[in-house]
């Protein structure tokens, strides 16, 4: 099927393979994603999951494939030109700095500035900040304070309210419930359903928990040994099914 078969697709990559030296990340990802759409990325680790957020962000290239943004190819030269094209990411690794404010971080690379002064607008940003959290529903009592000091949890939440509070079409969040409690991760899932509701912007999520996915996703890809390998609606397979074809994987490279 061609890449202008599909014209409500926001994202396609097709062919898309990746290697590090003598290993094989990506074999063969076609992959793609409908406006408006949460799709969930599941697989173990070492599947690959990470390396094809990295490439669609901008922060790796392929070593081959193609990838289509809106119809258009789409080649970004880093994550800042894919942030500019429309495609937001949250890291595994977060990419906070430790020693800034809990507002400074919010609009990293992102300052508000007083014009005609080169100078940043704290007063501006703080309130847009604490603005942008309660409208998340994420409970942090102080954003004067350096992030280094809060938990886990609420460190990832920040990371997403500042992926979402950017103009971004597509979301890419990178294991956004690893570091969470229940609470938190309830808190995060009730935000993507927010924005899914809300219907403005796309998500590719890669989540562990199964549940997670049956909960918060439209539909479910699964990546296993570089390609996917199962990519269907949520409403037509089950958690036995995705178990069923991880629990083979296993027995298979064990007869290895």
């Amino acid at each position: 099927m061609g890449p202008s078969s599909a014209p409500d697709d926001v994202l396609r990559v097709e062919h898309i393979a990746k290697r590090f030296g003598p290993v094989t990340a990506l074999r063969d990802v076609n992959l793609h994603l409908k406006k408006g759409e949460v799709l969930g990325l599941l697989g173990d680790n070492g599947a690959g999951k990470s390396t094809l957020i990295k490439i669609l962000a901008g922060f790796q290239k392929p070593d081959s494939g193609t990838m289509l943004l809106h119809g258009k190819p789409y080649e970004p030269k880093n994550v800042d030109d894919g942030r500019a094209k429309g495609i937001d990411t949250v890291f595994q690794d977060l990419a906070l700095i430790d020693e800034l404010s809990v507002y400074h971080n919010l609009y990293l690379r992102r300052e508000r500035l007083l014009k005609p002064l080169p100078l940043l607008a704290n007063r501006q940003m703080k309130r847009e900040a604490r603005k942008a959290l309660d409208e998340i529903g994420i409970n942090i009592p102080r954003i004067d304070v350096a992030v280094a000091r809060l938990s886990g949890g609420q460190r990832q939440a920040i990371a997403v309210a500042r992926t979402v509070n950017s103009d971004a079409d597509i979301i890419l969040l990178d294991e956004p419930l690893a570091a969470m409690g229940v609470k938190e991760g309830a808190q995060i899932l009730d935000l993507v359903a927010r924005l899914k509701a809300e219907g403005k912007v796309s998500i590719i999520m890669i989540l562990h928990n199964y549940v997670q996915v049956f909960e918060s996703c439209d539909r479910v890809s699964l990546i296993q040994q570089g390609a996917i390998t199962l990519d269907k609606p949520t409403s037509e397979t089950s958690v036995e099914e995705l178990t069923q074809m991880v629990v083979s994987e296993y027995r298979r490279a064990r007869e290895e």
